[in-house]
């Protein structure tokens, strides 16, 4: 009887068992990430949405078992986030400093692979009915550290009253690029905001002609863009010079030829950090940004790629011989 009772309960757990199994969903799930397979979450400097939205439109369009999701924050944040160990891949326009690189290996994390993918641009724009379309670097910091605050200090025939500077946010990369390139440690005017996004920077330029913005030059370089055609539109994009005086000669927009010749005076890299003990998507995703699809995704956005061959042809105007 002890026997039958005991076979008796075998029974019916193998049939709870079963039953469970068979109402249970299959779902697909991988039991780690590859260079083209599985999940992971990765941050951006927000400076860098549309390069990082087409670069994984084309990553996700080849390999369908991929699952990449972004970030878009200040730049500041993105390498927080990354000293947290809260995500394995960064986006952004500098390398980590020594005592980042220092804090890894004291939290016994892997120390990460840093590499250039891109020489970007940070770009001024202006309201279309400002009349001021140059603007040399030496005048660029006086505005920037308040030294010159109205138009017409710039230009006496200026309309335009009071200069405002408008950043996309106070932890983005934009700043941290000026304060470090610009003003080179001179504080900087009590008179300039930040919003939150480039996109608001590009709004609130379009409806305030007193206003310049400080934004990524991938945002307005893309010429095959509609996003980017509809910003140009909204906005104009000063040339800059670093003589004092800047004329047609000497100042330049940030176009790619440009930004390449090193005439345009305000670039800086970006640069992809992978913190991963393994090669796995995060990996995978570097070496397409840093291949050939990813290069010819960057060369068409409008700013440098690192390793993509980039032709530049000057023409030189001759006189006919008589």
């Amino acid at each position: 009887m002890k026997n039958f009772r005991k076979y008796l309960v075998l029974f019916y757990l193998l049939v709870t068992i079963f039953v469970l199994s068979c109402n249970r969903t299959p779902v697909k799930q991988f039991a780690s990430d590859t260079p083209n397979s599985g999940e992971i979450s990765i941050n951006v400097d927000e400076t860098f949405h549309p390069i990082i939205d087409a670069e994984l439109d084309v990553f996700h369009a080849f390999y369908g078992d991929a699952s990449i999701t972004p970030y878009y924050r200040p730049e500041l944040d993105c390498i927080n986030a990354l000293l947290r160990d809260s995500v394995r891949l960064i986006f952004v326009t500098r390398p980590l400093s020594e005592k980042e690189l220092s804090d890894f290996e004291k939290a016994k994390l892997f120390r990460p692979k840093q590499n250039k993918i891109a020489l970007d641009g940070v770009a001024l724009i202006v309201n279309p009915a400002n009349q001021d379309t140059l603007m040399s670097m030496f005048t660029l910091k006086d505005i920037l550290t308040g030294k010159i605050k109205k138009w017409s200090e710039i230009n006496p025939k200026s309309k335009l009253k009071d200069i405002k500077v408008v950043f996309d946010n106070k932890h983005s990369s934009t700043v941290r690029f000026v304060i470090d390139s610009i003003t080179k440690g001179d504080s900087l005017s009590n008179q300039l905001s930040s919003l939150h996004y480039n996109t608001d920077v590009i709004n609130f330029v379009a409806e305030n002609p007193n206003t310049i913005g400080v934004i990524g030059v991938n945002w307005v370089s893309d010429h095959q863009d509609s996003s980017s055609l509809t910003f140009l539109n909204k906005v104009k994009v000063l040339a800059l010079s670093r003589e004092k005086v800047a004329d047609t000669e000497n100042s330049y927009q940030p176009f790619q030829a440009y930004i390449a010749l090193g005439q345009y005076p305000l670039t800086r890299f970006l640069w992809a950090i992978e913190s991963d003990d393994k090669i796995g998507l995060a990996s995978g995703f570097v070496s397409f940004v840093n291949g050939d699809k990813g290069q010819r995704i960057i060369l068409k956005s409008g700013i440098l790629p690192i390793n993509q061959p980039l032709r530049i042809i000057q023409v030189k105007e001759e006189m006919p011989e008589e």
